[in-house]
Order: structure tokens, then C-alpha cells, then sequence
């Protein structure tokens, strides 16, 4: 029989919980030098590789709220590998919190693998929820949290993909990135039937602490609504908010170096932007020989996202990885997030294990040390937003030499675009397309008629002319007025 032996606990304690509960922790927290209290893993599960650590399985007849007629349920994970942290749980029950303490009875080993699991209380190394998300009587995983503040959920008919962050600090930076981490969580048990579960969590860094609420409704498309409050310990200069983390190898769009039967390979393949303005501005994303950051400067952005556009499988022809059911995760800022900008951080990569691809709101003034910053937002995982009617938007970018006889330093771009609704009706006359080079040439603009797309191929030649960079802005303009994306376009020489 399992003993559990008495655990530290120090922030998902049993107790009395209100709404407050985490910002007040979170607060206290930033008034104190931040340090690591140390938590040394057990010998018997202290170097588990890859495929140990996949053999520790969570029994489902276990799950929390298994035995109970609610449409969720919670299992946890165990530490060991990469997740060596301890992360703190505590069931919420109207104004009580109960902390949750580990159990190896909770877990199966393979037997194929000769280690026992620790008996004593250790602490979990994250959460998932389930809840029937495709069939009635299939419990589908929804989200998961673990891994620093990394957290990731999906649509209905989709696997995961994407991942999402509580908190981006010195993306890119020459320092090297800081990685808050989520310390303990807080999950309120659902009524019977509720159509949302919430979920607190306590972030916490060298740089600042957090609380966090989400609330999270599966469906089509998860939506999650997300409630912050920041208390940063120093100013901070160089953060991201809502960030999102995902991965491009390769597309139609950037394969000269490229050995693979597939013709695409990503779980996002561009940033999608509406601005202030209205503006729906498309940025495919890019693999580049060297680290590459964007800031897309705006104010009181309507959304943005990293986005799976082609869910075509006939254009990724992997059988395993699915990358057409991949999802989407748009950002709804709620509320004025003011000046700022879009942040796009592009990392080479030589294989599609790393995600290389990094995008966030970052507010244009420092967030001050000493303060309590509150912002909200609502995360979408699934398909795109909807267009306005009519909209005309990019379907693809390819690109290769200009020279069809011979190499030469000069590109050719064909950017398709689309009606994606077939019932929405095509303009009588072609566009008028715009196009702009921060640096180089072009020539050879030409628009016409793409029949197979239910839109228009734009084509042009780009001459770089000895620059190693530029930025390329292409418009489409209709005689009826409608909307069209905007296409955006980084060209680096590699």
C-alpha cells in the first residue's frame, strides 16, 4: 500500500480560493528576490530517456472526476525526462481548494523497462484535460500544460500542432531568452453541465511573476478567454504577450535546400495580421539561413495569429504527421492593448523536431518594475477567422529563379489568391496590383485570371541588385471596393 510521505507544499495548498487567490500569491512572490527552491528527482527516474519516460503511462480509470457525471476530466504527468520541475495541482471546489498529491498508483509502467516509480509525493510535471470532443463517448484530449508556460490545445477533427505561452521574454536576444514557467495550478471542478472548464496558474521568473485565468470552451474551434496580471520585479523591456510557438521547415516558397519527398512540411505556414486600422496583412513565414526578426508596428491590433492555411493533405503527402489537420491559434486582444507592435522571430532550422517560429504582441512602452500590468485576450485553436464577405485572400506564395535557361540572382514570385466562400461573386475586372521594395528592383508585374482557384495569380521579378535584404509589400486594389489581403514579404539572400 502507497504512504504518502508529507510534501512542501508551497503555492497549491488546501484552503479557502476566491478569484484572488493567484494575483495575491503572484503579488507577495514579486516582492521577494525570485529563487528556486531546490527539488531533486528520485535516482530510480532521475536519467530516463525518451522512451522510459513514454512508458510511464496515467491510468484513465484514475482520471480526476473519472466516477462523476461532468463533461471533463484531469490526469496528470509524471516527471522524469525533460519535465524533471515539480508542478503543484489543486482541485477547486466553490471556495475550496484541495491540494492534489502525487500518486504512483495513478501511473502503469511498461514492463519492458526494468525502474520503479517513486512512492513518495514527488509532484506532478503538468496536466491534461479531456472532454468528448469528436464523438460523445470518446474522451478526447483537449489541453495540455507542461513545460515552462508552454500549453496547447486543438479543434474538433484536428491533432496538435502549435503551441502556446503564458509569457515570451528576450525572444531573440543576444542575452539569450529568460523562460517563465508556470509553478502551480488551480482546476475549478465543472458543473454537470458546463460547456467551459477554468483553469488558474502561477507563473513565475528571475524577471517577473504572473497570474493567469483560463477559461476554456472546446468546440469546432477551443476558444480559450485568458484573464493576465503581470508583476514584473524589473522593467520590462523585451516581452511578448500572448505568444504563440510553431514550426516551418518548408513550403513551395523556400526549398532550394531541401532533400524531402514532401512538398511542404509546417504546422504554420504564415502570420496573419488585422491592425487597427482593419487592415488584414498576410506574412508567409520563412525558414532563413540566419535568425530573422520582424516588428510589425500598429495600434489597438484587432488579432493576429499563426496560421495553417492549406489544409490540402495532397500538399504535405505524410501519412503520420498530418500536418493538414494541424491547428490555427488566432489572437483576440480584449480591450485597447494601445502602441505596440507584432513580433515575428524566424529561426533557421535543418529539421522539422525544432519550432523555430516565435510570434507576440510587444506593448511599445516598458512594463514598469513594481507595477501590476492586467491585460486580456481570447486564443481561437482551429480554423482561421472568418473573412468579410467577398474578401479576396492569399492562398500561396512560391518562389524560384527568374531565369528559366539559366542561374541567375534575379527571383520570380507568383502569389495566388482567392475567393475562399464560392458563393460569394468574383468581380467583373481584374485588380489593380501595387507593389513596393524597400531595397532591389522589380519588374514585370502582371495580374490575370487563375480559373482553377476562383481568383487571380499575381506574378513579378524581383532584382536584389547586390542587397542582401528587403521588404516586399504587394496590394490588390478592386473596382467594388471589397478587401484583400495584403501580402508582406521579407527577401534575405542566403
Amino acid at each position: 500500500m502507497f504512504q504518502q510521505a508529507a510534501a512542501a507544499v508551497q503555492f497549491a495548498k488546501t484552503g479557502e480560493f476566491s478569484r484572488d487567490t493567484v494575483q495575491n500569491i503572484a503579488r507577495e512572490l514579486a516582492k521577494r528576490p525570485f529563487r528556486t527552491v531546490p527539488t531533486p528527482i528520485p535516482e530510480s527516474i532521475k536519467n530516463l530517456t525518451y522512451d522510459q519516460y513514454r512508458a510511464i503511462r496515467y491510468r484513465p480509470e484514475k482520471a480526476i472526476w473519472a466516477d462523476e457525471a461532468v463533461p471533463y476530466r484531469m490526469q496528470m504527468f509524471h516527471r522524469g525526462f525533460y519535465y524533471s520541475e515539480p508542478v503543484e495541482i489543486a482541485l477547486v471546489e466553490g471556495d475550496k481548494a484541495t491540494h492534489l498529491a502525487y500518486d504512483p498508483e495513478q501511473f502503469t509502467l511498461d514492463n519492458r523497462f526494468e525502474f520503479n516509480l517513486p512512492l513518495e509525493d514527488i509532484g506532478y510535471a503538468g496536466l491534461r484535460l479531456h472532454t468528448p470532443l469528436n464523438k460523445p463517448n470518446v474522451w478526447d484530449e483537449l489541453v495540455v500544460f507542461q513545460g515552462a508556460s508552454y500549453f496547447r490545445s486543438l479543434g474538433r477533427d484536428q491533432v496538435y500542432g502549435l503551441s502556446a505561452r503564458g509569457l515570451a521574454l528576450k525572444t531573440g536576444a543576444a542575452e539569450g531568452e529568460e523562460f517563465p514557467v508556470f509553478k502551480a495550478f488551480w482546476v475549478e471542478k465543472p458543473s454537470n453541465l458546463a460547456n467551459s472548464i477554468v483553469v488558474h496558474a502561477l507563473l513565475d521568473s528571475k524577471s517577473v511573476t504572473g497570474a493567469y485565468r483560463f477559461t476554456i470552451r472546446p468546440g469546432v474551434n477551443t476558444v480559450m478567454d485568458v484573464q493576465a496580471t503581470l508583476f514584473p520585479r524589473v522593467n520590462l523591456t523585451k516581452v511578448g504577450l500572448a505568444p504563440g510557438t510553431s514550426m516551418y521547415y518548408f513550403s513551395l516558397n523556400g526549398r532550394e535546400q531541401i532533400d524531402d519527398f514532401r512538398p511542404e512540411v509546417h504546422d504554420s505556414d504564415g502570420l496573419l495580421m488585422v491592425n487597427g486600422r482593419g487592415e488584414r496583412l498576410w506574412r508567409p513565414l520563412s525558414n532563413p539561413a540566419s535568425l530573422q526578426i520582424s516588428a510589425f508596428v500598429d495600434t489597438s491590433p484587432i488579432g493576429f495569429g499563426l496560421i495553417q492555411r492549406n489544409r490540402n493533405y495532397a500538399q504535405y503527402q505524410d501519412l503520420e504527421a498530418h500536418y493538414e489537420k494541424r491547428p490555427t491559434l488566432w489572437v483576440e486582444p480584449l480591450g485597447d492593448w494601445g502602441r505596440g507592435a507584432v513580433v515575428l522571430t524566424e529561426i533557421p532550422t535543418n529539421a522539422e523536431i525544432h519550432d523555430n517560429i516565435v510570434a507576440f504582441w510587444q506593448p511599445a512602452e516598458p512594463i514598469v518594475a513594481g507595477s501590476e500590468y492586467s491585460y486580456s485576450y481570447r486564443l481561437t485553436w482551429g480554423v482561421e477567422p472568418r473573412l468579410q464577405p467577398g474578401e479576396v485572400r492569399v492562398q500561396a506564395t512560391r518562389s524560384g529563379r527568374a531565369d528559366v535557361a539559366s542561374a541567375t540572382p534575379r527571383r520570380l514570385f507568383v502569389v495566388d489568391y482567392n475567393i475562399p466562400v464560392p458563393s460569394d461573386e468574383k468581380p467583373g475586372s481584374l485588380p489593380t496590383a501595387r507593389l513596393f521594395s524597400s531595397a532591389g528592383t522589380t519588374r514585370n508585374l502582371v495580374v490575370r485570371e487563375n480559373p482553377t482557384n476562383n481568383g487571380y495569380r499575381v506574378s513579378f521579378e524581383f532584382d536584389p541588385q547586390e542587397e542582401t535584404l528587403s521588404e516586399l509589400r504587394l496590394e490588390l486594389h478592386f473596382d467594388d471596393q471589397r478587401p484583400a489581403e495584403t501580402w508582406l514579404y521579407r527577401w534575405t539572400a542566403r
